[in-house]
């Protein structure tokens, strides 16, 4: 491939004045080389001229990266004010923080996970107390143990793991009696993990460590080895974007070298995309869950006290999801879909845990339901319009008690061991920076363990819930939270946020960077999508394949809802979404161009006709169905989908596609190409750009220097294209 790139400056800038507006900017974008490639599907010819930017290892594709971001960093540095926010933003930041943000599920589910949803709550761990904690600016949470009345030492310092900060601690379970534990490593952001097995007394590595784990939970039996989960690795050259096909349980035993693992489940004898492995708190039973898809799994039982038993089938196929929660005195504890959309209880023998043999044990409400153990007892957390609601049961189901939380907000955590009297959970919502309780099983009282030290007064901000009408007559909730007193008069800078997929639920989350935009006189709103699981399966289902299109029209109802109550216009309107949700941003902005200022797809799923030929991509089928099921699938997709539906000669909002060079979750080609593409045919002044961060993948680990570097820019890219300035 020859003259991939043009001789002219890749960072060009044409600069025109006017008054009090942002410079009137016009972007010249490096030459991106057009192919023939042209693909046939059901009768129909797509082109794919910027298919070679899929080959992510090659030197073209590399060059094409160092001159996007001339182009996209030569106009940020531009940018007047965009240094004072990076510096405000390194002020907040600058505290002490005692729960690390993740967000659960993540093997299995597409979550953005940039977008932190739940925050780490205290764990016990023989005679050790764990928890996480950031002095401040640290670029990973260092995890910390302590004793009752000892003083806090540092246990595992992944800011030690490497020199830039990109080396992060990405998962640590623990043996039964607390003696050795196995963590899990990820390099750049990439979903392949290596594992390390410890003594916890004496932090003596104690083996060769683990290779090549991916999507994997760790779960010892006892102390003689434990379970984890991977595939084989993809040819080389492709290890970041290669297909994944079938996971493999394995046991890997101490002291045994990691060729030697023993195949417990999977592989092509048992073909499953998704499969995980876990003992029962009480040793009695390994748990296998399968799926082929990020909905719908079976249930897979072995009996750990009978040697060389047999793995029984619990539950066939893939049409209903099931946990199991809690084993006591050969009882299986297990949440379920199974004629109950919202999830719910149910017991059984483990010798006969079939479905025809479930007693319920709580029933399904009208709420979707999560559930946890500790010291004996459930906590059942459900969502009552997007918000946490907790009850406590005992194992026979009988109701102890409502929890009584702190505000309106997400509560995460309520998980512990069977001999625990005291468990943690965390507290935050869009108002309430994230805080640690101590809860007592026995009188219910929660104290304060941690607080957050974050400058922020929570008297001067409001958030509230309102209800808006999507395109179909629907009920839409959203959330809108911002400084007291600001005058709806259709002027304010306003970030709508959604992603509204795979069952995930945008519940209230603290969060340091809409710090800037609020305290700037802007708003903050997140709309609770169709395909989330706000409202249960129903809820999800109505965002899925054929009906995914009632994501984004609930979306472009939830920015026309701002407009008409004058909270914003479309001048001082931008969208944001990552992930799933950078396919929210890509599809509506190409939907509707007229309606968005400024937009933000992030790590986005932009290519549908050739996403699932991607790592596990084809695991999320069941939410977007792919191009090859038929004729009608392939048109539903070809309609939405980002890359193909850009039209030439138009003028798009402002734009920062943004991505990760090591994401093997949404491999960067679908932002390579979507830029490519909207490069090519936007006309107009706003700028279109592609921010690619370096060593990151598709955002968990992500060191606190990066992340501060790219909201830095993104409020900046905002607010400078809303012709704002900022009062730093």
């Amino acid at each position: 491939m020859k003259n991939l790139l043009p001789s002219i400056a890749a960072g060009a800038l044409l600069l025109a004045s006017c008054d009090q507006k942002p410079k009137e900017t016009v972007l010249v974008y490096p030459e991106t080389q057009k192919t023939d490639q042209i693909d046939e599907y059901f009768g129909t010819m797509v082109n794919d001229p910027y298919r070679w930017l899929e080959d992510d290892e090659s030197a073209e594709t590399k060059a094409w990266v160092v001159a996007q971001n001339e182009v996209s960093f030569g106009y940020l540095d531009k940018i007047p004010f965009r240094d004072a926010i990076k510096t405000r933003l390194e002020g907040l930041w600058n505290y002490e923080k005692y729960s690390a943000p993740f967000v659960e599920g993540a093997y299995t589910r597409l979550e953005g996970l940039w977008n932190y949803e739940k925050y780490s709550a205290p764990f016990v761990e023989g005679a050790y107390t764990y928890f996480y904690k950031n002095d401040g600016l640290q670029n990973q949470y260092v995890l910390y143990r302590q004793k009752t009345g000892g003083e806090p030492e540092v246990f595992l310092d992944p800011n030690s793991f490497s020199a830039d900060g990109t080396t992060s601690l990405a998962g640590i379970n623990f043996t039964k009696d607390g003696s050795l534990c196995a963590y899990q490593i990820s390099e750049g952001g990439s979903d392949w993990r290596k594992v390390i097995v410890l003594n916890t007394e004496t932090k003596a590595v104690l083996e060769d460590t683990l290779s090549d784990v991916k999507f994997s939970g760790i779960s010892w039996k006892g102390n003689e080895g434990f379970y984890y989960s991977s595939y084989d690795k993809p040819e080389e050259g492709s290890q970041l974007s290669g297909k994944t096909q079938f996971h493999k349980l394995f046991f890997h035993k101490l002291g045994k070298t990691q060729s030697e693992d023993a195949l417990v489940f999977g592989g092509e004898a048992q073909p499953r995309r998704y499969i995980g492995g876990g003992v029962t708190e009480d040793g009695m039973y390994l748990v296998i869950t399968a799926a082929n898809a990020t909905y719908g799994n079976e249930l897979y039982l072995q009996d750990l006290s009978k040697p060389n038993s047999k793995i029984q089938t619990l539950v066939s196929g893939f049409d209903n999801e099931h946990d199991v929660i809690h084993s006591e005195n050969g009882q299986l504890y297990i949440q379920t879909n199974l004629g109950a959309p919202n999830r719910k209880v149910v017991v059984a023998d483990a010798s006969k845990a079939t479905p025809l043999n479930w007693t319920t044990l709580i029933e399904t409400t009208e709420n979707p339901l999560t559930v946890g153990s500790a010291g004996g007892v459930l906590f059942c957390n459900y969502l009552k319009d997007a918000v946490s609601m907790v009850q406590q049961y005992d194992l026979t189901g009988t109701l102890i008690r409502e929890i009584e939380l702190p505000g309106i907000g997400t509560a995460a955590g309520f998980g512990g061991k069977r001999n625990e009297t005291e468990v943690y959970y965390t507290f935050t919502s869009y108002t309430y920076p994230p805080t640690i309780f101590k809860y007592t099983l026995e009188d219910g009282t929660s104290d304060v363990y941690k607080q957050s030290g974050v400058q922020f007064d929570p008297t001067q901000y409001e958030s509230k819930q309102v209800f808006y009408t999507s395109k179909d007559g629907t009920r839409v909730p959203m959330i809108i939270t911002h400084k007291k007193g600001i005058e709806l008069n259709g002027n304010n800078p306003t970030m709508l946020y959604g992603y509204g997929g795979f069952n995930v639920s945008l519940t209230p989350s603290f969060s340091i960077s809409n710090i800037v935009l609020m305290e700037n006189g802007g708003i903050f709103a997140v709309a609770n999508l169709r395909g989330g699981g706000e409202y249960g399966d129903a809820w999800h289902d109505a965002g899925t394949q054929v009906k995914k299109q009632n994501v984004f029209d609930d979306f472009i109802a939830a920015a026309e809802y701002l407009i008409a109550e004058k909270y914003t216009s479309t001048p001082y309107l931008a969208i944001a979404g990552g992930s799933n949700g950078g396919l929210l941003v890509g599809a509506c902005m190409t939907q509707r161009p007229e309606l968005f200022k400024v937009c933000f797809p992030a790590v986005g799923v932009l290519d549908m006709l050739r996403y699932h030929k991607f790592t596990a991509g084809a695991g999320w089928a069941y939410d977007y169905g792919t191009a090859d099921d038929s004729k009608e699938m392939f048109e539903y997709l070809y309609a939405y989908s980002p890359v193909h539906n850009i039209k030439e000669g138009t003028a798009y909002p402002a734009t920062m596609i943004t991505t990760g060079d090591h994401d093997d979750r949404v491999v960067p080609a679908h932002s390579f190409k979507f830029a490519a593409v909207l490069q090519a045919g936007h006309v107009g002044t706003a700028p279109v750009i592609i921010r690619i961060e370096t060593k990151a993948g598709h955002g968990a680990g992500k060191p606190t220097s990066m992340i501060i570097a790219e909201q830095a820019d993104k409020w900046a890219f905002m607010f400078h294209n809303m012709g704002l300035s900022i009062k730093y």
